[in-house]
């Protein structure tokens, strides 16, 4: 497979990804941290960490916009909900630091 259709394919898996975590919003940040040591939010500093590699300045908020598909305080408003305890307890057992 040659570079140029690794890149398109790549791309169009990212986008579907961005797609499909913007649909389940039922599916918590923690949850994703617990269970996969990733988030909406790491995917959206790692897209502004490539662009800043490519010399593409993009702001956070405006990285999250992309990720979340609306502003992140619009979609902590209407999907955030509080972590549970379970959640709380596995999220400092998984990211223990020591």
């Amino acid at each position: 497979m040659d570079d140029k259709t690794r890149t398109e394919l790549e791309a169009a898996a990212f986008r579907r990804l961005v797609s499909h975590l913007q649909e389940r919003t039922d599916v918590q940040n923690i949850d994703l941290m617990n269970l996969a040591g990733f988030c909406r939010n790491c995917l959206s500093r790692w897209y502004r960490e490539e662009a800043g590699k490519q010399g593409i300045e993009i702001a956070d908020p405006k990285a999250r916009e992309i990720v979340y598909g609306m502003p992140y305080d619009e979609w902590k408003a209407k999907h955030q909900k509080d972590a549970s305890a379970d959640q709380k307890k596995a999220f400092d057992k998984a990211h223990k630091h020591g």
